[in-house]
């Protein structure tokens, strides 16, 4: 029996989708149907209900699927027992939302670099919910999102949020150090946030409502350094995470705004296939791991010790 073939009906079977598992596999749908067939020959037995409109398992291919994964699984042991596996090239495909591209995405990719010199990488950017669907599709091999992914055989690591701050144009400064921005001083400006339906336009929303504003119109903006562009041109203030906001402040026109009304955490989440095979990419995720998590920890000692930095400042109401 045919290993290989073995492994593409475990995938096809955890993704419940032929069309999700040739995807993952980097193969044909017709070569992934043609492998599932050639492995119900050798059994004499249907693996895969084919009257049914949704993908479901037969009797016998949810039996097979036990015996499958014990296979591999002795397969791994026997090869982790006899012979030293050579390391060789792979790809480790990551998808992360923009707040992470603008802090450490870069930096953790460039010592996955250093340490596995053979690793490829595929990198995504894209929202939580887009993000989500293509690892449950198995497109992805890692994500750092602001959602968990609810999908078996995946697990989430919860990571340390994003401390959310407004940010507005470094012409709106108060003579007064770090006098805060009241309510209804903000409350004149146009107010500028993620995309509608993500975490920071939620937190925002709810935030205004808590304060007994709900007739304030809020601006979606899907791209972090559009929101950068229209906050630092005076378009109106803008919600960003500060550590991202610190490190776009030098390059743009923003400043960090003090203000009276509270913003909720961006929260940080990884997501990853727990059934991977290939202990080199077992192992590039898991140095990806703890690189985020060192930052998270470093930035956190860093904002409880440190000054406020001399970019922050506080706006003056538009008249």
């Amino acid at each position: 029996m045919n290993l290989k073939f073995v492994e593409t009906f475990v995938w096809v079977a955890r993704l419940r989708s032929i069309t999700r598992a040739a995807e993952k596999m980097c193969l044909t749908q017709s070569a992934v149907s043609n492998r599932i067939a050639t492995l119900e020959d050798e059994l004499g037995v249907e693996l895969i209900n084919r009257h049914n409109p949704r993908f479901r398992l037969s009797d016998a291919g949810t039996r097979f699927m036990d015996y499958a994964e014990k296979l591999l699984m002795i397969e791994r042991e026997m090869r982790s027992e006899f012979s030293a596996p050579e390391r060789q090239a792979f790809t480790l495909r990551i998808g992360a939302i923009e707040s992470v591209l603008h802090t450490w995405l870069i930096p953790m990719v460039d010592a996955l670099k250093r340490s596995s010199p053979l690793t490829n990488f595929e990198l995504t950017i894209e929202t939580s919910l887009n993000l989500a669907e293509q690892i449950r599709r198995g497109a992805l091999d890692l994500i750092f999102s602001a959602l968990p992914v609810q999908e078996e055989s995946l697990i989430n690591e919860i990571l340390e949020p994003f401390e959310m701050v407004f940010v507005g144009a470094k012409t709106m400064t108060s003579p007064v150090p770090h006098e805060s921005l009241e309510l209804d001083a903000l409350l004149r400006h146009e107010i500028l946030t993620f995309q509608r339906g993500s975490h920071p336009h939620i937190s925002l929303i709810n935030a205004l409502h808590a304060a007994g504003v709900d007739d304030k119109h809020v601006h979606a903006v899907s791209s972090i350094s559009a929101l950068a562009l229209l906050a630092g041109n005076g378009f109106g203030i803008a919600t960003l995470p500060r550590c991202v906001a610190e490190q776009l402040g030098p390059d743009t026109k923003i400043c960090i705004l003090e203000t009276s009304l509270p913003l909720a955490p961006l929260p940080l989440h990884a997501s990853y296939w727990s059934t991977l095979t290939n202990p080199f990419l077992k192992q590039s995720i898991q140095e990806a791991l703890t690189f985020a998590r060192d930052y998270g920890a470093q930035r956190n000692a860093t904002e409880r010790n440190e000054q406020p930095p001399p970019a922050r400042a506080t706006a003056q109401a538009k008249s």
